[in-house]
């Protein structure tokens, strides 16, 4: 072998080198997040912190808002969790919401934080951007917690909560059907739809007689005895996957469907 077939091979081996590493890099980098180390300097509400003077909004959850029921709890208990504690984060598929928040997992001793947040009933799912490897323990353990009938997860004891049933939840077309099987007429005014984030539909002045149905789809129109309008949005049900909860009047769950 002559040196110039010596210094081809010497370029070969590093250039293969190099795509072997950069694939390999790749790799690892989709398999294992980076994590960091901070501290959390403030707690904003149930599922917002801060760290490094920044916002850093948990994944996976969705905690309630100020003036909902269970968010001074929700707030408290994860004062109690990391307050002026070491955590460290792990980011999701995107690292920033519109709003410039960091959106990551928070971790203590090896334990999610996000995750207990939903155990005590205090979240519930919030995937906005499909799901990841974390929305299966995170259902899983949202179905756990309604089966406790904790806090967020606390069943409806309306008389109707038993024998309203969703007929049919087209969340391609943003369209949902519900029938009360109940042997009497049933008032839902003030009962809540809404999907895992933010949007919400409350019922107004409405009654559902006994083996009726009942339509609600986003879009203008007037309302009428069989059809709805949810008219603040112009979508409501992400097509990576959302949830739909129905509650009562007092917050309480009648059902939830996951698709």
């Amino acid at each position: 072998m002559d040196k110039k077939d010596i210094i081809i091979l010497v370029i070969l081996v590093v250039l293969l080198f190099g795509i072997n590493y950069n694939i390999l890099d790749s790799l690892f980098k989709g398999f294992f997040k980076e994590r960091v180390e901070v501290v959390v300097e403030r707690v904003i509400d149930g599922d917002t912190v801060v760290v490094k003077g920044n916002s850093l909004r948990l994944l996976g959850i969705n905690a309630p808002e100020k003036g909902e029921a269970q968010y001074d709890r929700a707030k408290e208990y994860l004062e109690d969790l990391v307050l002026n504690k070491t955590v460290y984060y792990e980011e999701g598929r995107e690292k920033r919401d519109k709003y410039g928040r960091l959106l990551a997992y928070l971790f203590i001793d090896g334990e999610n934080i996000n995750l207990k947040l939903i155990k005590r009933g205090f979240a519930n799912i919030y995937f906005p951007s499909g799901k990841d490897k974390y929305y299966s323990e995170f259902k899983a353990t949202w179905e756990e917690c309604v089966e406790e009938n904790k806090n967020l997860c606390k069943k409806s004891k309306h008389k109707c909560a038993e024998c309203i049933l969703l007929s049919e939840f087209d969340y391609m077309h943003d369209r949902v059907v519900f029938r009360n099987l109940c042997p009497f007429d049933c008032n839902i005014t003030n009962w809540k739809i809404h999907d895992e984030g933010r949007k919400k539909f409350v019922f107004p002045d409405f009654e559902l007689d006994s083996q009726e149905y009942v339509e609600i789809i986003v879009g203008e129109g007037k309302d009428d005895k069989d059809t709805l309008y949810w008219t603040k949005e112009s979508y409501v049900w992400t097509r990576k996957g959302d949830t739909l909860f129905l509650r009562d009047k007092e917050g309480k769950l009648v059902f939830w469907k996951s698709y």
